[in-house]
């Protein structure tokens, strides 16, 4: 299961802006770890450099030398449609206009067979959804659309989720669907009195890294526009719904603890889940342990609720990329034991609390209590800071089939017998809600399968929306 990507856009005036967003795409590196790349515009020509690899691999003091110019977008990669190679690593570049223009997306549409039929494309010939939006935007521009209108055109027609950033001469654009699945946010370089520039990025974390003041969050169906002048806004496409409905597992795993989402610290509300889960599901244990990195803040606070000793029972590599989201199957299982490795004297005669933040296939999770028995774990009790995960998820996030997710075909006690675990519990969606003390919806579907917006059949069978 893979989150999909991590944008930046940067205008600095005198500054080396390849520089700065290389420090803000170091910040997002947890949201796309197959490629990176950066697009940069020097009053003359836009420049593309992107590989696979993390972002300290893909560039160096040499390369960021040459990225010259004021404006600067950037993207890392996980691969939720289309191809994993470097041909689909981004920004995408197309020529049209007098320019040509580069674009980043977070996000995954859902009609792209539509969108590709009507305007007569071989989906086969597209590497990605946001190729199949390049494309379609360099149609409108050399049609005679200016930027703005061909977003508008295209992306009124887009269905699923989208955050992207457009750079296009000496202009960036940053535009968000009108759910709000993906987050984005907008932050200003300098003083209010006095702007030195202006960032958008899909995290806060990605702001405070170049010194940027945090100003707020994109809205659903808004389009920001920065130029060395300053910043514009438009409702470009009407939302969808009174309330916003950013992915509900940003707050549970995706998003980085100190990322602030929707007015709170993702860390407090992690916190705030384990409180509550330690509330609703009593158990008798000597050490509260998490899962790093996410199930950390989780057990905190169920120790504090549950007054069981908080302990760590797990030494992450730091090297290692998430399991979660590794991009193989055979990949993922056999970085469970690279990534972590038990404190045996911690562990050793101990009856565990592991506090995790999904169970998805749940072959992970299988392969954790089984290095934790080795290690002379007592008793190992599993409580997880989500809901079972129930349903695909088509807004941004590559996940199984339905048929390949544990809890969607299987009972707590089925799934208990296949993990191993001595008990084996969930928290409940209200409390998931309460502890994120939600101002807006949020998006659920993947617990719930009440979708915000239509999947395609192919995708969607038995999804209600």
């Amino acid at each position: 299961m893979k989150e999909a990507c991590g944008v930046v856009g940067i205008v600095a005036p005198g500054r080396n802006v390849a520089h700065l967003c290389y420090d803000a795409l170091f910040a997002l590196q947890h949201r796309g770890q197959e490629s990176a790349g950066m697009a940069t515009y020097d009053n003359k020509q836009i420049t593309v450099v992107k590989d696979n690899g993390l972002v300290s691999h893909v560039f160096s003091d040499t390369t960021l030398r040459a990225l010259s110019g004021s404006l600067v977008i950037g993207h890392t990669r996980y691969s939720t449609s289309g191809s994993a190679n470097w041909t689909a690593a981004q920004p995408v570049y197309r020529s049209a206009g007098a320019s040509g223009f580069a674009l980043g997306h977070n996000g995954n549409l859902t009609n792209t067979g539509e969108l590709a039929e009507v305007a007569g494309i071989q989906v086969t010939t597209m590497l990605s959804d946001s190729d199949l939006v390049a494309e379609l935007l360099s149609r409108e521009i050399e049609s005679g659309a200016a930027m703005q209108h061909a977003l508008r055109s295209v992306l009124s027609r887009a269905q699923g989720a989208f955050s992207m950033v457009i750079l296009e001469s000496d202009t960036i654009y940053a535009v968000r669907d009108p759910h709000g699945f993906r987050p984005l946010c907008l932050g200003r370089l300098g003083t209010e009195d006095a702007p030195e520039g202006w960032i958008v990025a899909s995290e806060s974390p990605a702001l405070d890294v170049i010194g940027a003041a945090f100003v707020r969050e994109i809205k659903p169906g808004e389009m920001v526009t920065i130029t060395e002048q300053g910043v514009s806004f438009v409702q470009l496409l009407e939302p969808a719904g009174e309330k916003e409905m950013l992915c509900i597992f940003e707050f549970v795993y995706f998003a980085r603890p100190d990322t602030y989402l929707m007015g709170h610290q993702v860390h407090t509300a992690r916190r705030r889940m384990g409180e509550l889960l330690a509330k609703q599901s009593h158990v008798d244990a000597d050490i509260v342990m998490g899962v790093p990195d996410s199930g950390i803040p989780a057990a905190e606070g169920f120790a504090k609720a549950s007054g069981i000793p908080f302990g760590y029972g797990l030494v992450k590599n730091r090297y290692i990329g998430r399991t979660f989201i590794s991009p193989d199957q055979n990949k993922r299982e056999a970085s469970v034991r690279r990534k972590l490795n038990p404190l045996r004297e911690n562990i050793e005669g101990q009856r565990l609390v592991v506090i995790d933040d999904s169970i998805v296939r749940g072959t992970t999770t299988k392969a954790l209590v089984a290095m934790l028995r080795d290690a002379g774990a007592k008793e190992v009790h599993l409580r997880i800071s989500s809901p079972p995960f129930s349903w695909p998820c088509y807004y941004g996030i590559d996940t199984p089939t339905r048929e390949d997710l544990l809890a969607a075909n299987n009972t707590i006690e089925e799934m208990r017998d296949f993990i191993g675990c001595d008990s084996l519990e969930f928290i409940s969606l209200e409390n998931l809600r309460a502890a994120i003390q939600l101002d807006g919806e949020c998006c659920d579907a993947c617990l719930t399968g009440n979708y915000s917006a239509p999947t395609p059949v192919a995708l969607g069978k038995g999804a209600r929306w």
